[in-house]
């Protein structure tokens, strides 16, 4: 055995991941000097994030205390004193209050040191995780290819507009739900934890602001009497043809979750849609991050028994088997991924985004395509374009937000696969954006687009709201683009019916309403929303400060303070532009270029 060769990544990793993992914001910590509207530009839920840098650290330490911790966590009866050491430093180093360190300790202590256990990092390695690369190279995941077959790509036909009168289908997209059954109306909505509006985060006082009866601007979830609102709302807003639903069911309280509590609001919120969206209409789920606990464990197929995560994939075929083929249920059992058939000539793919997901600590064991599921898609893709279906592809996590060689994997079969994939729709996000997808040998004309929707939940700071997309129609013929959209909110304003300014005293609406935020054609002057209009209005946004000003209004659901200027803007610009990680870190070279410490690649959200 090589001297100090890593078979877990220490104490001060173990740390770093594992609030990495379940702190309510990105990996990254506030940098003092960061402006706050350039912050916000990169992730509104930074604000509220455990304040910890780990340049306290000198590298020659972080490589010794690696190789001494790595000496005792090579015997499994260790693990116990290595979790309480993880804890103490926790609390000391006060990256959490002391009740959440202890909890989520507790909670990852297990599945995350066997995960580590069975990856190999040299102290280098995992003090460049987290030092930089002055102190180390991370490689722990190495590149890879899928095949594609040798089919030849069919020629590109540019799409044209349908004929007048074609008909649309009319699509609900929900995303990001976050009920909170701990949701406790007069809390405080400000407290130290990563969640607040809860009983256990104090009740609030003229120095605190009480938590809303259809929920707050703060870093909260929702009751589950606004989702119950918001259902009942959408029975009268039908029909619909179909809806998409992207996941990420429970809560932010990420350090206290139990499997039991996660199953319990994966029945409650499934049995609710059925309940109000009715038999008629069928919903195509997918798997969120936050489904599982410890929060973003999705464990590959390889691992099996009571690690494995069929605990949870089981329940979801159960409560989805009214909605889902049984074929589609078999690869649902297996890895949280399915395709089935819309309607004649359309072809849905649900894909599990977790296996993409840096955060996904079971992918430090291996990565490469984790269940074979991207391998899974180029066969479905393949299939569609011999039958001449048309694919719509949805997904938690944007492509352009996961692992180097994923993104870079998935970003090819869009290429390839350009006239059959007509649709991509994710979330997670919380906000109203959009990724674009170039040509991979100019990377100048535009390929596709991925829609990413705004989240029914709250968190953080925004009103409630859902998408509604206008796709072209079930007819001989069809492209199955979308055509148009529309983004609906709850105000939150109106609806907790503040009457002052301090938002202290309130008579909320009995029923309140979810109202028309804006639709896309209209807000952005698009006679059609090809991806070629999509990489336009980009260019507008350069030239136009005006409707970019608008785009970001629209980006924070109707809720938002602060104009976003100069790198703020140059950054979600490069964003926008990158639907693929590698480009997504150039966003990074713009900001230093500009003298900025802002950092554009934004982690997924827990």
């Amino acid at each position: 055995m090589p001297s100090v060769r890593l078979t877990v990544l220490s104490v001060f990793t173990v740390i770093s991941l594992v609030l990495w993992l379940a702190a309510p914001g990105t990996s990254y910590p506030l940098q003092d000097e960061t402006d706050i509207a350039d912050l916000r530009a990169v992730n509104p839920i930074n604000h509220f994030q455990v304040r910890f840098s780990w340049h306290n650290i000198s590298c020659p330490l972080c490589k010794a205390l690696f190789t001494i911790v790595d000496v005792a966590l090579l015997s499994d009866t260790n693990t116990e004193y290595v979790a309480r050491a993880v804890g103490e430093a926790c609390i000391h180093l006060h990256l959490a209050e002391e009740k959440v360190c202890r909890e989520i300790t507790e909670l990852f202590r297990d599945d995350f040191i066997r995960a580590v256990q069975e990856s190999f990092l040299w102290p280098s390695e995992a003090c460049g995780v987290l030092l930089g690369p002055t102190c180390g190279h991370f490689d722990i995941y190495a590149p890879w290819n899928i095949t594609l077959p040798k089919v030849p790509k069919p020629p590109v036909v540019p799409p044209t507009p349908p004929k007048p009168g074609s008909p649309q289908s009319r699509v609900l997209f929900l995303t990001d739900i976050h009920w909170d059954a701990e949701y406790a109306e007069g809390s405080a909505a400000d407290c130290k934890e990563p969640l607040c509006c809860r009983n256990e985060s104090g009740r609030a006082s003229w120095r605190r602001r009480g938590a809303g009866h259809w929920g707050t601007y703060s870093k909260c979830d929702l009751p589950l009497r606004t989702v119950e609102n918001l259902l009942q709302k959408l029975t009268k807003a039908g029909p619909w043809d179909w809806v998409y639903w992207t996941g990420d069911i429970p809560a932010h309280n990420v350090w206290s979750q139990t499997r039991a509590q996660q199953l319990n609001e994966l029945t409650t919120i499934s049995k609710l849609v059925r309940k109000y969206l009715g038999p008629q209409v069928t919903v195509y789920p997918a798997v969120g991050n936050h489904e599982s606990t410890p929060v973003n464990s999705f464990p590959p197929p390889f691992v099996h028994g009571n690690r494995s995560s069929h605990w949870l994939y089981d329940t979801m075929a159960e409560e989805w088997a009214p909605w889902l083929p049984a074929e589609a249920l078999k690869t649902l059992r297996r890895g949280g991924f399915y395709t089935a058939q819309v309607q004649p000539g359309l072809r849905v793919v649900s894909l599990n985004m977790n296996f993409c997901a840096r955060e996904n600590f079971w992918l430090m064991v291996n990565s490469t395509d984790p269940a074979g599921q991207l391998q899974w898609l180029v066969h479905i893709l393949q299939e569609a374009e011999n039958k001449g279906e048309k694919v719509h592809i949805i997904g938690h996590i944007p492509p352009g937000l996961c692992l180097s060689s994923w993104s870079w994997n998935y970003y090819h079969i869009v290429n390839r696969y350009e006239s059959t994939i007509t649709g991509q729709f994710f979330g997670h996000t919380h906000l109203d954006e959009f990724q674009m997808f170039y040509d991979e040998e100019t990377m100048t004309r535009p390929v596709g687009v991925a829609y990413i929707a705004p989240s029914v939940t709250t968190y953080i700071n925004l009103n409630p709201g859902y998408r509604v997309y206008y796709v072209d129609g079930n007819y001989p013929g069809s492209s199955r683009l979308v055509l148009d959209h529309e983004t609906f909110i709850l105000n939150l304003t109106l609806a907790n019916g503040y009457e002052d300014v301090s938002g202290r005293l309130s008579k909320p609406v009995s029923d309140p309403a979810w109202t028309l935020l804006y639709r896309a054609s209209q807000a952005y002057g698009l006679s059609t929303l090809f991806p070629s209009n999509w990489d336009a209005l980009i260019r507008v946004f350069l030239n136009d400060d005006r409707v970019f000003q608008q785009f970001w209004y629209f980006r924070h659901k109707g809720h938002v303070s602060e104009p976003c200027k100069e790198t703020c803007k140059s950054t979600l610009i490069c964003f926008l532009h990158s639907g693929r990680y590698d480009l997504l870190q150039q966003c990074d070279l713009l900001s230093r270029a500009k003298g900025q410490r802002v950092r554009s690649v934004r982690k997924t959200l827990c």
